[in-house]
Order: C-alpha cells, then structure tokens, then sequence
C-alpha cells in the first residue's frame, strides 16, 4: 500500500501542469469567454434567441450544489447560491431564482430555459449573465463568490496619517501626510491648506496571488468584508465557508508612519493545498508630484531596494530602468525627493522583478506624475499557517532622524538602512553629513524657528571651523602676492622658451627661500572640498526646507525663480530650467569677484590669459547647473563666498606687508631642507637642461658639418 501511494503520488507530481500549460489553459477558457460573449451579442443583432446548452445546466447545477449554502428543510437539503445580486437555488434537482443585470433590471432564471421570448435582447443578457457566473466559478472556485460587491471604504487615522482601505482588493487605496502641506500651498493665505497626498486608487495597486495546482486567485478581484476590531485595526476578510477564512489585517499605532499589515487565514488547507510553497505578490504605483519643481524632483525620484542581510541599492534616477534578480530582498520602497512608500518583510521577498519607467515630459499624465514603479515578487507560504506573511508599510517623509528611528522600531534583528533613501553622497561625504551637518542642523532647528536663519549660522561655524585651514590659504596667498614683482621681473629676464628650464630653477629658488609655494594654498581648499560637497549633496535632500520661507523665497527646497518663461533653451534646458533663481545668481556675482580677487593675488597671474578665462568661465558654468537646485543650497554657497571675501579683506588688512616681508627674509637665511619630492624634481629638471643642451649641441654641429 506504501509502494502504491508513493506511485500514485509521484505519478501525479510528475503530471501536474506546468506554468506554460496553466496560462495555455486560462488563454483557452478567456478566447471561449470571449467567443461566448460574441455569439451573444451577434444573436441579439440577429434576432435570435439564445438558451442554456444541456452540459451548461447540469455544470450549473453542480455549482450551486458545490457553492451554495444548504438548507436541511424538508426531505431533501436545498441549495442556494448567492452572487452579486444573483441568488439561484437548486432543489429536487430543479433550478430556479432571479437573476440581476448591470444596472438594476432583474429577471426570473425560467427566462433563460425558454426558447421564444418577446424581449430577445433581454433575455440574451439573462443567459450570458448566467454564463458568465459559470465561468466565474470554473475558473476561480469558491472565491467567485467575492468577483462582485461594493466598494467600501474604512479610515485607519492618528496625529500624522490618514489611511484608507479599500474593500475591493482589502488593500490600502489612499494615504494622506497630514503634516506636509502640498506645494500649492506654501504662503498663500488665500487657500485652502491641502495635505500631501500621497497616493489614491487610481494610481497605487498592490495584490497578493494564492496559487492551486491549476488556478491563481488574485486578491485585487475580489471584495473583502471589513471588519473593524478597534481604532487601530481592521481586518479585510473572505469567509470562504466551511470554516475557511482568509484576510488582511491593518493596524495603525498612535503617533506613526508605518502601517502594519499581516495576511492571515483559518483553514485555508481546504482551498490551497498544502504543498504550496509560494504567494506572489504584485505591487505597483504611478509616482505622483508633490514638489513645484518637475526636473529637479525627477531626479531624485527612484526605485530602492535592500537585499536580506545585505546592502541597499536603487534602479537610475534618470530615464527608464529594470531589474530581474533572484537574490532575497529585505524591503522595496518607492522613493520621491521628499517622501517614500517602503513595504519591509519581516522574512524576505524570495527575488524580484523590479521597473522603473519615468513618465515622458512631453505627456499629459507628466503635469502630475513623475514615474510608472512596479515590483513583483513571492514569498514563502504554508496554507497551514494562520499568519501567512507580516509586512510594514512605511509611508512617511525622508527625514532622517526619523527613518532611523524606525529600523529599530520595525526591525529589532536585522539594520533596515532605511536612511539610505536620503541620497548623502559617496562615503566621506554621507559620513560628514550624519555625524556633523545633519545634528548641527537638528539642534540649531530645534531653538530657531527661521531656517535661513539656521543656515546663516550654520555658515559661520564652519568657517569657524575650517579657520586653521583658511589661515593657511591665505598666508600663502600673501606671500605670493608679495613675491608677484620678483616673479615679474625673473618673467623680465628670461624670456625666451629655451630660458624656460633656467627660469623655473629661479622661480623655485625663489619660492625656497621665502617659504612659500605656488601649492601651498591649494592644499588648505582642498581639505575643505569634502564640507563643501556633503552640503551640496545635503540641501536638496533636506525635507525640514521644504516649504520654508526667507526674504523674498517661498521655498528653500526649491529654485527661488524670479523671472520664468515657457520656451526651451536648447542643450541646457535640462540643466538650466526654463526660470531664473536669485540666490544662484547672486552666487554667480560673488564668486566672479571672489575670482577677481582670487586672481590678483597670484603672481604671475596675467601671464596665464588661458587660466584667467578658465577661472572667469567657472561661475558661469555654476550659474548653468546651480539654477534648477534648491534655493536654499545657492544662499549656503552666496553666504559661504561673501564671509570668504570679508576674510580676505580682513587678511590683507591686518597683515603687514613689511612684516610679512621681514619674516620671508628671516626665513631666506635658514637653512632648507629639501624634501625628498623637491630633490627628486631638481633631478629631473637637470636631466632635461643636459638632454637639451645635448640636443642643441649636435644641432649646431651638424648644420656645422653641413657648411663645410
């Protein structure tokens, strides 16, 4: 008896449908559905009266006896099937009931036995309703009893969300942040303050799909019965009877921004079998606009994902993408400029199909979208078990506090990085702003209600801060300008190019002897860069900007445009935007005569015209690429450039030139030690000189040889 189950069972193991077969099969039944619908329609054009097949009665039958709720009354059990408005029972082997059509019009189920009519038309749509509630049954069981229904609506809600759920697909269907207004509205007394919205349901979907051998019920179809056991929870549920349940349970703690949601079931062994391994689940969402800023807020929009254990990634910012990967995945989030929805597992999604296609700019959907998302993926199941899978939806603003809060809040065993949606830069650059920017910024913002206030003394401190550094910069500055007449007249005295060995020696026996270095001014603002790009990269993704005001800006996080205009400049469009923002160009202004300022200091400086053109070219490139960047990262850098000049003017103010000038002569007379760079490039310099001279040499003698 062992020896014939295990061939038996391994006979129908063996002669299961494959995948390909299945979607052959469902392919088949849709074209016969279809097919059906057609004839339907062509006999209702035609006149001719449509009737129930024999096979369709007694598969109709069979339904209802297998669907239907029985009622033990009389001799004989009664079956009653209910769906949709359509109730038809079946007793002593008879049929009867009425059947609704779309729309309200009801008609008795005898109608469509009889084959002569006087309503043609209406009779038809009573038969292929009837089909159509056959169809429904073979192909998805008894969860065609939830195909139809009407869509309620249940509101989850505390301090900072407003959730709403959806009984047609018992899933979210809208998410309000009560806290952030929409950018229509930032300063305008005149309307109305609208929150950001984040998604409705026409432009976020998710399902989860249960799987037989030979079927796949997908959750969005279907019409859950909500149940609401508290404040904070609902339950979105199918009673497929019998003792069988399956829903979705949605809880909202006080005070939050993740959503809990967990898919539970009772006996659903009955419905799937056990040897089911996998649910799928599909999620997919047309990424709405929030900020007034369509290209600068595409560009941070994208698709990120973490892999189980591992690193967090993202598909490109830019253009269209797609990933297919088999790897485990912690959690997918959709992440805007300003806000994010991340669906985190409590195990892992087992691999993913990943898309990111952005909306064409040029389209009318781009006016309020910004990009199409889907992912789908599937994660390990058992029918026996009554929590099936648990899941946090985290729908809230990319702040970073914030998100960090919440790794340890949804996920105690496992680091989240869910503050990797905040694009802070490559390592150094995110190091500084975590452990330097973003506490310094906190803590100011925490006792100064203006932002452009914080960000002026956040300006001031860190050129505090990097003084040692500037002090170095400009001491060097000043020794170079002071030593520009001597460099001047060594230009004077070796003109010619086959002088310019000799005068290079001079030049850097010049600079040894007062201690100075073209260079040494250089590596001060080099160690500085690393502030100043973690706070180009820190602005832009800084939401507590958001729809902050100071002087004439309405909002820090955005272009401060002044002027604007419809019309696209070609090849810079994309960079420079069609508007023009004042603190960009004030930044622009500034660092032309910090520029200025810069170049007059160099010696030598006007034998370079090709370098002094660079240096003047610079702002106006910052210009093209700083404009369509928030205004709050042009006034950082306009600050930044104006505290620099002052501090030149002070230098060059309070540094006496004659002591200056007594202290490089000081330094003339002790004795220099070469570093081992400046004796290796001596070396090499007299190499060349002997390489040359040889040259010249054998030049002149054969033009010597020649005379003669």
């Amino acid at each position: 008896m062992l020896l014939m189950g295990l061939v038996i069972f391994g006979f129908m193991w063996l002669n299961q449908p494959s995948e390909a077969e299945l979607a052959q099969r469902r392919a088949a039944a849709e074209q016969a559905e279809a097919e059906a619908r057609r004839q339907a329609e062509v006999s209702v054009s035609l006149g001719v009266v449509d009737t129930m097949t024999t096979a369709e009665v007694t598969s109709l039958k069979t339904i209802v006896q297998q669907f239907g709720n029985a009622s033990t009354e009389g001799e004989q059990a009664a079956y009653t099937l209910e769906n949709g408005g359509t109730a038809i029972t079946l007793e002593n082997g008879e049929l009867s009931g009425y059947i609704t059509l779309a729309g309200g019009a009801t008609g008795d189920l005898a109608e469509i036995f009889s084959t002569t009519t006087d309503n043609v038309a209406f009779h038809n749509r009573l038969v292929a309703k009837v089909r159509e509630l056959l169809d429904n049954y073979t192909r998805k069981g008894v969860f065609a009893n939830f195909l139809n229904g009407n869509d309620s609506t249940l509101v989850l809600e505390n301090e900072v969300l407003r959730v709403e759920l959806s009984s047609h697909g018992g899933q979210i269907s809208s998410v309000t942040l009560k806290d952030y207004k929409d950018h229509k509205n930032f300063n305008d007394a005149d309307s109305v303050s609208s929150p950001v919205k984040l998604f409705d349901a026409t432009t976020n979907s998710y399902s989860f799909i249960l799987n037989t051998h030979a079927q796949r019920f997908d959750t969005k179809d279907f019409y859950f019965t909500p149940v609401q056991l508290n404040d904070s929870t609902v339950v979105m549920q199918l009673d497929l009877g019998g003792g069988s349940k399956f829903g979705i349970r949605y809880t909202l703690s006080s005070g939050r921004y993740d959503v809990a949601m967990d898919v539970i079931q009772e006996q659903m062994d009955k419905v799937i079998p056990t040897n089911i391994p996998n649910l799928d689940f599909a999620w997919s969402q047309k990424m709405s606009r929030h900020e007034a800023g369509r290209m600068f807020e595409e560009r941070n929009s994208a698709l990120y994902y973490k892999y189980s254990g591992g690193s967090v990634d993202n598909l490109s910012e830019s253009g269209n993408d797609d990933e297919q990967m088999q790897d485990r995945l912690k959690w997918v989030g959709f992440k805007n400029q300003f806000f994010s929805s991340i669906l985190v597992c409590k195990t892992a999604f087992n691999g993913a199909e990943l898309e990111s296609h952005a909306i064409p700019s040029e389209s009318l959907d781009s006016r309020n979208y910004l990009k199409n998302m889907s992912m789908t993926s599937s994660l390990d199941y058992s029918s026996a078990n009554q929590v099936a899978a648990q899941f946090n939806f985290y729908f809230g603003p990319n702040l970073y506090p914030l998100l960090s809060s919440y790794d340890k809040i949804i996920s105690p065993d496992e680091d989240l990085h869910l503050t990797k949606v905040i694009p802070l830069g490559w390592p150094i650059f995110r190091w500084i702003n975590t452990w330097f920017i973003i506490p310094l910024f906190n803590f100011l913002g925490s006792f100064i209600p203006s932002y452009g206030v914080i960000i002026l003394i956040m300006t001031i401190l860190i050129k505090l801060i990097l003084w040692p550094l500037a002090h170095k910069s400009y001491k060097s500055q000043a020794r170079m300008r002071f030593l520009a007449p001597d460099v001047k007249a060594l230009n004077d005295k070796y003109p010619d190019k086959e002088q310019a060995m000799t005068k290079q020696q001079k030049l850097m026996e010049l600079y040894r002897n007062a201690g100075a270095s073209p260079m040494s001014g250089c590596l001060p603002l080099l160690l500085q860069m690393p502030i100043l790009v973690a706070m180009f990269t820190f602005f832009p993704s800084c939401i507590e900007l958001r729809g902050e005001s100071f002087l004439w800006v309405k909002d820090l996080s955005a272009p401060d445009a002044i002027v604007s205009w419809d019309a696209q400049i070609p090849f810079i469009t994309n960079y420079f935007g069609n508007h023009i923002s004042l603190f960009c160009l004030l930044m622009t202004v500034t660092n032309v005569v910090y520029t200025r300022i810069n170049m007059q200091s160099q010696a030598g400086g006007q034998s370079m015209p090709g370098m002094k053109m660079m240096a003047y070219l610079m702002p106006l490139m910052f210009l093209v690429f700083f404009n369509n960047y928030a205004a709050g990262l042009s006034y950082y850098y306009f600050v930044s450039l104006l505290i620099t000049i002052m501090q030149t003017y002070a230098y060059r103010h309070f540094v006496s030139e004659e002591k200056m000038r007594a202290l490089m002569a000081e330094n003339s007379k002790k004795p220099k030690k070469k570093s081992g760079f400046m004796a290796r490039l001596e070396e090499a310099q007299r190499q060349q000189q002997a390489m040359l001279a040889e040259q010249q040499r054998r030049k002149g003698g054969g033009n010597s040889k020649g005379r003669h």
